[in-house]
């Protein structure tokens, strides 16, 4: 009998990109990378850094982020576009979390597509 593989949790924390949407929330480049540091500290796993294209402020943290040895694996968030992609890399990212907008209002004026259904 095959011995079955252990099973392992993998903590994905994305405090550096969703939990700014907080209201009254806005980390400075510099408060990012003391999270980031904090993050790894702490043992998680995968720190989403951000979404670089997003704004200067962003392309700011990941350089910061960039410069540091860490443990945990350094993801950048982007969406399904070569441009997005491209500014992830140039920050040398270990991975890279790619999105597509699915709501309805994005299908329709962003994706100009429509839901196909059976």
């Amino acid at each position: 009998m095959k011995a079955k593989p252990k099973k392992r949790i993998t903590i994905f924390d994305t405090t550096l990109r969703d939990g700014e949407q907080t209201p009254g929330v806005a980390l400075t480049p510099a408060d990012k990378l003391i999270v980031a540091k904090q993050l790894d500290k702490l043992g998680v796993d995968i720190i989403e850094a951000g979404f670089p294209i997003s704004s200067k402020g962003e392309e700011e943290a990941f350089k910061l982020i960039a410069k540091e040895s860490f443990k945990a694996e350094i993801c950048g968030l982007a969406r399904t576009s070569k441009n997005d992609i491209d500014t992830a890399l140039k920050f040398d990212v270990d991975s890279i979390h790619v999105f597509i907008a699915t709501s309805d209002i994005h299908l329709k004026h962003k994706l100009k597509l429509t839901e196909s259904k059976p």
